[in-house]
């Protein structure tokens, strides 16, 4: 899903209002700490920063409620604050989250240092066919990538603590490298079944796993753009479920509408397993809690 947002501004160039995904932002804390301060897009990357940064960095998540529909959000200044006192920021990218550069062009803060995942994965991000898949959070690969590129921009902002950020770095990096050895494991029991999406959003993680997407591409694409399902896609979209066709149904529990909620049902009346898939951290789980019970949901459902 890609965020909607509209950004007033009044004098002085603070946003007031920011319709975005997820939660109004933690109070901007107080420069003179010194700590390194850190503005994060979504809880997400702000969990993988504080896993690397540890007790030395301040992490400001702008999106960060679990309980939130991420269709909407309103800020308040506090959002710019934040960005306008942040030593490093980081994004999604890919289109997801470009809210964070209209911002940062107002905070007035030309030395903070800017990372993107969209960038840092090395993925083509205009191919010849189809969209890019900005839903990184899902490749670990890109994670991976992600977490040494945070490690070494935090080491420029303190040397001081680069063995910290080392070893913390570290650390993540190899339990990401655990989740890559079970999603290969659990790949060689189910690769070929059919599954279903709601959204695009995990589609790094299933096509890893070696699952079939067959989801009608027009079904998924209007609901990630927000726009109506013709009657027609949403029959063939449907039938998956009565013709088991599909295992499993893969379904962004943070935005639901009539179509999306005709489709959760025909999955459970037919007996398909259903597993949540997100956008923000759930509730009491860091990043990599929630990728482990993720894969060990698709594990249990396609048994």
């Amino acid at each position: 899903m890609r965020m909607k947002y509209t950004l007033p501004l009044v004098s002085g160039g603070i946003a007031l209002s920011l319709a975005l995904a997820g939660c109004s932002a933690a109070a901007a804390p107080q420069k003179d700490d010194g700590l390194i301060h850190v503005v994060a897009s979504t809880n997400v990357y702000g969990d993988i920063v504080k896993q690397v940064g540890g007790d030395r960095v301040s992490v400001t998540s702008i999106i960060a409620d679990p309980s939130q529909d991420p269709h909407s959000y309103e800020a308040d200044a506090q959002v710019q604050l934040a960005l306008s006192q942040a030593d490093l920021v980081i994004q999604n990218g890919g289109g997801y989250d470009d809210f964070v550069g209209t911002l940062l062009k107002g905070a007035n803060n030309p030395k903070v240092v800017l990372l993107n995942a969209a960038t840092i994965s090395g993925y083509d991000q205009k191919p010849a066919t189809g969209g890019f898949n900005e839903h990184l959070w899902y490749d670990f690969a890109t994670v991976k990538k992600v977490v040494e590129k945070v490690e070494s921009s935090l080491t420029k902002l303190s040397p001081a603590d680069a063995s910290a950020f080392a070893a913390r770095g570290s650390t993540f990096t190899s339990a990401v490298g655990e989740l890559e050895n079970t999603e290969a494991r659990l790949k060689a029991t189910v690769t070929g079944e059919g599954i279903a999406i709601t959204e695009p959003v995990p589609l790094y993680l299933l096509d890893a796993l070696g699952l079939v997407n067959k989801t009608p591409e027009k079904f998924s694409a209007a609901i990630e753009e927000g726009t109506d399902v013709s009657p027609v896609v949403l029959a063939e979209t449907l039938a998956l479920f009565s013709d088991n066709a599909v295992k499993l149904l893969a379904y962004n529990e943070q935005t639901s509408g009539p179509q999306t909620e005709r489709v959760l049902a025909a999955a459970k009346k037919a007996g398909v397993a259903v597993v949540a898939v997100r956008e923000t951290l759930p509730a009491g789980k860091d990043y990599l809690q929630w990728m482990t019970g993720t894969l060990a949901e698709i594990s249990a459902a396609l048994k």
